[in-house]
């Protein structure tokens, strides 16, 4: 994608407490600012939720590019406590995903290790353990919607994983050619679908679902009838 990105639709809140908030990220809002020197002066997750007066910092990142499920906390302790859950994968991460590919199994596992370059982030026998479990959904022209498990939260990991499987997942520029496109999309169609946890302060477990924002849904349309067509 180049250019300035276009404007986010409102975020959207699913759920909120007096500990937690969810809430529904739309495409093209930052979760949390660049580093300094970096900065833009875009809106973030955080200043959103503030002029909708709530107070709350999120607790995990989403790319730009990614709408769908953000995890946030109202106080520092509340956001330590749900930072370990993460780092421990106390927390079931499902995302949907529309690939350009035809995978001839319904299912199966990307083990690629991933080596975190700041920016950006590759596959590399020097990097970290990352596994993604994958599920064909529904195959539609020339695209695949996918639901993605992240066992692992490496940089990037949906993205890197599917373009290294030879299925990018389209309007992917990051990780793979635009010129390669079978069909082009405004942003890379990723969408964070629900994330199942058990909260450390209570004994069942909970899942919050965003669901398929419109932009997706209009491209397995045009898709289903397309062939080879770009959108």
């Amino acid at each position: 994608m180049t250019g300035k990105p276009a404007a986010p639709r409102r975020l959207a809140v699913l759920y909120e407490d007096p500990r937690i908030v969810v809430v529904d990220k739309p495409a093209g809002l930052l979760s949390v600012q660049p580093p300094r020197g970096n900065r833009t002066g875009e809106k973030d997750v955080e200043m959103v939720l503030r002029e909708l007066g709530i107070s709350a910092a999120p607790v995990h990142r989403l790319d730009r590019e990614t709408s769908g499920v953000m995890l946030c906390a109202r106080d520092a302790a509340t956001r330590e406590e749900m930072m370990g859950l993460f780092k421990e994968r106390g927390i079931s991460k499902h995302y949907l995903a529309i690939v350009q590919g035809a995978p001839r199994a319904e299912s199966g596992i990307w083990k690629f290790p991933i080596r975190d370059l700041g920016a950006h982030a590759e596959v590399s026998p020097a990097g970290q353990p990352a596994e993604t479990r994958w599920k064909v959904l529904e195959r539609v022209g020339p695209v695949v919607l996918m639901e993605l498990e992240l066992v692992t939260g490496r940089h990037n990991q949906a993205r890197l994983h599917a373009a290294h499987a030879g299925m990018p997942i389209a309007g992917e520029t990051k990780y793979a050619l635009r010129r390669d496109a079978r069909i082009r999309h405004k942003r890379c169609a990723l969408h964070a679908a629900s994330v199942e946890l058990t909260l450390p302060w209570e004994s069942a477990p909970r899942r919050f679902e965003a669901p398929l924002p419109a932009d997706m849904r209009s491209l397995l349309e045009k898709a289903r009838g397309s062939g080879r067509t770009r959108t």
